[in-house]
């Protein structure tokens, strides 16, 4: 289902149709302030394994990523040093994806890698999704990390790969095709593992 939401103006009645669909497991397909990422509710361990699956992920050795509201629940998920949190709050809401120690909240597939990366993208259609479910929600690129290609960026293509993977696609406007700065925050230096959209604020 390719379903169209603006990101000045979110419809509300679209949203909570995306947001049940969260609930029950479902997944989807939503615009970031990056690229295109495909995703689900983060707590519920079997949409976890469904999208691991279906991106070829290994949850034991990849680094797996959530989308937060914003800052004041972080710690729910994930271990913050005060250096961290305030390295965030200038850079967040942003392109940024922030590695930090999971916590003892995350299920139990988070923990084999011990990290788990954080974003609070500057996407109103994504943060929305993420305040209504009342959960993180796990998040990869919809492209490969060595491939971004023309239907990565365009939503109306994007759904046409998709239609039979994913429950819903959601048509937020053309993508982009930089991704996510990735900022490990698991060492007393911060340090750029990738470097992609944002530029980082010290």
């Amino acid at each position: 289902m390719l379903i169209k939401i603006y990101d000045e103006n979110p419809n509300q009645r679209e949203i909570n149709k995306v947001v049940d669909v969260l609930r029950e497991g479902g997944l989807v397909i939503y615009p970031t302030d990056t690229v295109y990422a495909m995703g689900c509710d983060a707590m519920n361990v079997r949409a976890v394994e469904k999208i691991c699956q279906l991106k070829g992920i290994n949850p034991q050795k990849s680094n797996l990523s959530i989308i937060c509201y914003d800052l004041s629940n972080i710690s729910e998920y994930a271990k913050v040093s005060n250096a961290a949190f305030k390295l965030m709050r200038k850079n967040l809401p942003g392109s940024f994806t922030f590695i930090l120690p999971t916590s003892n909240e995350l299920p139990k597939i988070y923990k084999n890698k011990k990290e788990v990366g954080i974003r609070v993208p500057d996407n109103n259609i994504i943060r929305l999704l993420v305040k209504e479910l009342g959960n993180p929600i796990l998040t990869t690129s919809v492209h490969d990390d060595d491939e971004v290609v023309e239907y990565t960026t365009d939503p109306e293509l994007i759904h046409e790969k998709y239609q039979d993977k994913v429950d819903i696609v959601i048509d937020g406007g053309y993508g982009g095709i930089e991704p996510s700065t990735v900022v490990n925050c698991n060492i007393d230096d911060f340090e750029i593992i990738r470097q992609g959209k944002g530029e980082l604020i010290l």
